[in-house]
C-alpha cells in the first residue's frame, strides 16, 4: 500500500516536539508540503526546520500559541500565503496535566481544556475556508478517554470532548467531501520526561503488545487518514494504544 503524498498541502499543530514532530517528518518524507507551529520552545522548532530542508523548501516552521484567536488565523493566512489552500489538518498540540480535584484550580483547567479543546474549534474554523473536497482533518485524542484516569480529570475530559466534537464535524462537514477522524494514542515514549522507570514497566505490562508506544507509530496512523487509502473513513476513532 502506498502512501505517497506528493502535492498534499497540510498544517499540523504542536509540530515541534513529540508525535507532532514525527508526523511533519513523516509528512514531509512522502512529498507532502507542510506549515507546522511551536509555542515556545525555540531549539526545538530550529532544530526541526533544519531537518525539513532535506526534504525542500516548502515547508514553514512558525511560533503560535494555537489558543489564541488571532493566532490560529495568522496560521491559516500563512497557509493560504504558501500553499494556496490545504489539504490536510492535524491538530496535534495538547497539554498533559495531573492533580486531584480539590486542588484543581480555574487556571490549571482552562490550560488543559484551552489547549486541548479550544485550539481545534479555532485552528479548524480558521483553516475551513481553505479547504477542497477531499480535505482531512485529524484530531489527535487520547484512548484515555474512554478509561478515565485518576487526578486528570480535566485532560481526560479535554480529550473526550474532542470525540463527540469530531464526531459532529465529521457530519457538518461531510457533504461538503471532508472527513474527520481521531487517532487516540495510549501512552507515547517521550524522553526525559517521561515517567520514572518503574511506572513505565507498569505501563508496558498492561499492553497487549508489552511495549509504550513511539512517535513513529502515531505518525504512520496519520499517514493512513491523511492519504486516499481512508478516502470511505469519517467520524472514527483509530485507537493506538497497544492494546491496553
Amino acid at each position: 500500500m502506498s502512501l505517497d503524498l506528493t502535492g498534499k498541502r497540510c498544517l499540523v499543530t504542536g509540530g515541534s516536539r513529540g508525535s507532532g514532530r514525527a508526523i511533519v517528518l513523516a509528512l514531509a518524507a512522502r512529498g507532502a508540503r507542510v506549515v507546522t507551529c511551536y509555542r515556545e520552545d525555540q531549539e526545538a522548532a530550529a532544530d526541526l526546520e533544519r531537518e525539513l530542508k532535506a526534504f525542500g523548501a516548502d515547508h514553514r516552521v512558525v511560533r503560535a500559541d494555537v489558543r489564541r484567536p488571532e493566532d490560529a488565523a495568522m496560521l491559516a493566512g500563512t497557509c493560504r500565503e504558501l500553499f494556496g489552500g490545504l489539504d490536510v489538518l492535524v491538530n496535534s498540540a495538547g497539554v498533559d496535566g495531573h492533580a486531584p480535584l480539590e486542588a484543581l484550580e480555574p487556571d490549571e483547567w482552562h490550560r488543559v481544556l484551552d489547549t486541548n479543546l479550544t485550539a481545534l474549534h479555532l485552528v479548524t474554523r480558521a483553516a475551513l475556508p481553505l479547504f477542497g473536497a477531499n480535505a482531512t482533518i485529524i484530531n489527535i485524542g487520547a484512548s484515555a478517554a474512554e478509561r478515565g484516569l485518576a487526578f486528570k480529570s480535566h485532560y481526560t475530559a479535554s480529550k473526550a470532548a474532542v470525540t463527540g466534537w469530531t464526531r459532529s464535524l465529521a457530519k457538518e462537514l461531510g457533504p461538503r467531501g471532508i472527513r474527520v477522524n481521531i487517532i487516540a494514542p495510549g501512552i507515547v515514549a517521550s524522553g526525559a520526561d517521561g515517567p520514572p522507570p518503574q511506572v513505565i514497566e507498569r505501563i508496558k505490562s498492561a499492553t497487549a503488545l508489552g511495549r509504550l508506544g513511539a512517535p513513529g507509530d502515531i505518525a504512520d496512523a496519520v499517514l493512513f487518514l491523511a492519504s486516499d487509502h481512508s478516502a470511505y473513513i469519517s467520524g472514527a476513532t483509530l485507537t493506538v494504544d497497544g492494546g491496553i
